[in-house]
């Protein structure tokens, strides 16, 4: 496979993730799309492996939802901007201190912003309590499945069959 190739499977991967973010978008299934796509035009066994692991974790992925609060947007008072920023700050956390990262980065990020908005400690730890309630455990569980597949894909990629 060449380097093109695989850059386009990074950046549908990328699209999956940020498609996570936001509501009906279907981030997950462009995921694991990617990673078919890969594996077919790259039949080797550890991504025969990789396709087989992101199958399995993202059914149990699509089993925990359903076991979830839903997503009310609505209801959580923070602005989408805020959730949507809060969301890509738990993928660039993902990768800069690996798996713990992502919740690291997006409950920060989300306490953070609605400090800024709200003004006050008290007021930003209450939004926040409240998003992750509505919102966020449902989100972050999906978006975590999502980085560890793509964490897998790039460790295949990089350390090589």
């Amino acid at each position: 496979m060449g380097v093109w190739q695989l850059l386009a499977v990074g950046l549908v991967m990328l699209l999956g993730l940020l498609g996570v973010l936001v509501p009906g978008v279907p981030g997950a299934p462009i995921v694991w799309a990617a990673v078919l796509w890969w594996a077919l035009t790259a039949p080797t066994t550890p991504a025969w492996a990789v396709l087989i692991g992101a199958t399995a974790l993202l059914l149990l992925n699509q089993a925990l939802k359903w076991v979830l609060p839903a997503r009310d947007l609505r209801g959580a008072g923070a602005p989408c901007r805020t959730l949507f920023l809060s969301g890509a700050a738990g993928i660039v956390g993902f990768f800069v201190v690996p798996v713990v990262g992502a919740v690291i980065g997006s409950v920060g990020t989300l306490y953070l912003l609605e400090r800024v908005r709200l003004g006050s400690h008290g007021d930003a730890a209450a939004s926040t309590r409240t998003v992750m309630r509505a919102t966020g455990l449902s989100v972050l569980v999906e978006l975590f499945a999502c980085l560890l597949v793509v964490g897998a894909w790039i460790c295949v990629v990089v350390l090589g069959p």
